[in-house]
């Protein structure tokens, strides 16, 4: 079943790496299921950094009251900086987290641009009903 999910989201997170310096995109769970992968990157490697920015999302969101005691605003963006690159972690949709992994030469403006637009893509996709297959649902049903 994840692998019909991943086959069928991949394409859109292929759409965020295709940028200049941009190097994978991973979409997760909340608890640190991988849910898609783009496709420069292993599945394997994939499900282990899901489990890895799950952490990280909920050590980020546990920091909030150091930014401002007063403002119960979300958790948005978590941004890690490395010496050969960035790991951009944002909010996709309820239980869900988008992130992607850049060189240091990044334009981090229109990753970030990128990324905010497959959400209120992936948004849609995430929201919208399971389809029915038409295969299965005269299998032990009533016709």
């Amino acid at each position: 079943m994840n692998d019909h999910i991943n086959n069928e989201l991949g394409w859109m997170l292929d759409e965020v790496v295709k940028m200049p310096e941009a190097r994978h995109a991973i979409l997760l769970s909340a608890d640190g299921m991988l849910r898609a992968h783009s496709e420069g990157i292993a599945r394997d490697e994939a499900e282990r950094q899901a489990a890895a920015l799950s952490g990280l999302q909920s050590i980020s969101r546990s920091t909030a009251e150091f930014c401002d005691p007063d403002d119960e605003t979300p958790w948005q963006q978590t941004l890690i900086e490395f010496v050969g690159g960035y790991v951009f972690l944002i909010a996709a949709g309820p239980g869900a987290y988008l992130a992607v992994s850049a060189t240091e030469n990044v334009d981090m403006e229109a990753v970030s641009y990128r990324m905010q637009k497959l959400v209120d893509r992936l948004g849609k996709e995430l929201t919208s009903p399971p389809r029915q297959g038409t295969t299965r649902q005269g299998i032990g049903s009533p016709a």
